[in-house]
C-alpha cells in the first residue's frame, strides 16, 4: 500500500481555468485564469464533504484532502491576455467602439461612391458637391460622438480599444495628424491632382504654414500637461499617498479626496487638448476642401478614405497573425 511522503507542508498553484467572471466588469463578462494556491496535508485525511465555493470551483485532488476555507483562501487572478481588453472595457468604450465599427462601414461604402465618381467620363458638378457633403457630415458627425463621449472618459481616446496597435501608432492627440493630408496633397499632385493651379497651390501652401503653427500650438499645451505631473502639488500628493499606502498617520480619505480632485484637473486638461487637436484636424480639412475644385475634392476624399481604410485592415491583419503566433 502506498505511503504518504512525510516532508513539511507545502502550498501548491493548480490552475482552475477557464471560468465565467462577471465581476470584473458587469457589461462585459468574460472568461479568466484563476490560480488558487491551496494548503496540502502530509498525511491521508478523509475528503470532507465539498462547501458551496469547492464545488464552483471544483477543486479536486487524488493524493491528499484540499483544506479550503473561505477566509484562508488565497487568489491571484491571471487574465488571458486575448481576454484582457474586453475584461476591462468601460462603458464608453464599448459603445463608441460598437459606433465605430458602423462609421467605418459607411466610410468604407462612401469610399466607393467617391472611386466610381471619380472615374466617370462625365461628373455632375451638383452630384459632386452633394457626395463631399456626405463625407463631411460623416466626420462630423464622428467628432460629435467622440466629444460628447470624452466627457464622461477622455482617457478611452488616448488609448483607443477600437483601434489596432498600427493605427494607435499613427495617432496624433487621439486622431490623424493634420500635417498628413498636405503630405497627401503632395502625392496625389503626380496622379489625381496633376490640374492643380498655382493659385491653388499658393492657398495650399498658406493654409500648411497655418496649420502647421496650430499643430505647434496643441503639441505644446500637450507637454504642458505631461510636465505639471512632476510639479510641486502632483509631487507632495504622491508622497501623502505613500505614506498612507505604508500606514502613515495621514487620514486616507482625506488623500483619497486631494487625489480625485487632481484627477479631475488632469483629465479636463486632457480634454481640452483632444478637442484642440480635432479643431485642427477639422479646419484642415475644411481649408483643403474650400481650395479644392469639386472633381478635386472627391479624389482628394477618395485618398484620405482610402489611406485610413487600409491602416485599419493592415493593423487587423497585424494583430490576427500576432494571435496565431502566440497560440
Amino acid at each position: 500500500m502506498h505511503q504518504p511522503r512525510t516532508s513539511q507542508p507545502h502550498h501548491r498553484s493548480i490552475t482552475v481555468a477557464p471560468l465565467p467572471l462577471s465581476i470584473w466588469s458587469s457589461h462585459s463578462p468574460s472568461c479568466a485564469y484563476i490560480y488558487i494556491y491551496i494548503y496540502i496535508s502530509p498525511t491521508p485525511t478523509p475528503t470532507p464533504t465539498p462547501t458551496l465555493q469547492e464545488r464552483h470551483f471544483g477543486i479536486f485532488t487524488n493524493t491528499s484532502c484540499v483544506l479550503v476555507s473561505s477566509l484562508s483562501l488565497s487568489l491571484s487572478l491571471s487574465l488571458s491576455l486575448s481576454n484582457l481588453s474586453r475584461l476591462m472595457r468601460t462603458q464608453v468604450e464599448e459603445r463608441f467602439s460598437e459606433f465605430f465599427e458602423k462609421w467605418v462601414c459607411q466610410l468604407e461604402q462612401l469610399q466607393q461612391q467617391l472611386l466610381k465618381l471619380s472615374e466617370e467620363t462625365l461628373q455632375n458638378e451638383v452630384e459632386l458637391q452633394a457626395l463631399v457633403s456626405k463625407v463631411t457630415y460623416l466626420h462630423k458627425e464622428y467628432y460629435t460622438v467622440k466629444w460628447a463621449a470624452a466627457r464622461e472618459d477622455v482617457l478611452a481616446f488616448f488609448c483607443p480599444v477600437w483601434s489596432s496597435p498600427l493605427e494607435n501608432a499613427y495617432n496624433w492627440v487621439t486622431g490623424w495628424k493634420p500635417s498628413m493630408l498636405f503630405q497627401l496633397i503632395g502625392s496625389l499632385r503626380k496622379t489625381r491632382l496633376v490640374n492643380m493651379s498655382e493659385e491653388q497651390l499658393k492657398k495650399i501652401e498658406v493654409l500648411r504654414l497655418k496649420m502647421r503653427y496650430e499643430e505647434e500650438k496643441v503639441e505644446r499645451e500637450m507637454e504642458r500637461q505631461q510636465v505639471a505631473m512632476a510639479d510641486r502639488r502632483m509631487v507632495e500628493l504622491a508622497r501623502l499617498a505613500s505614506r498612507v499606502r505604508n500606514g502613515g498617520e495621514v487620514v486616507e480619505v482625506e488623500v483619497e479626496g486631494l487625489v480625485d480632485m487632481a484627477l479631475k484637473v488632469m483629465l479636463s486638461g486632457l480634454e481640452r487638448v483632444m478637442k484642440a487637436a480635432d479643431c485642427v484636424r477639422l479646419k484642415t480639412l475644411k481649408g483643403v476642401l474650400d481650395v479644392l475644385s469639386p472633381l478635386q475634392c472627391v479624389e482628394f476624399l477618395a485618398a484620405t478614405c482610402m489611406v485610413q481604410i487600409r491602416l485599419r485592415q493592415w493593423g487587423r491583419k497585424k494583430c490576427d497573425q500576432n494571435a496565431l503566433l502566440n497560440h
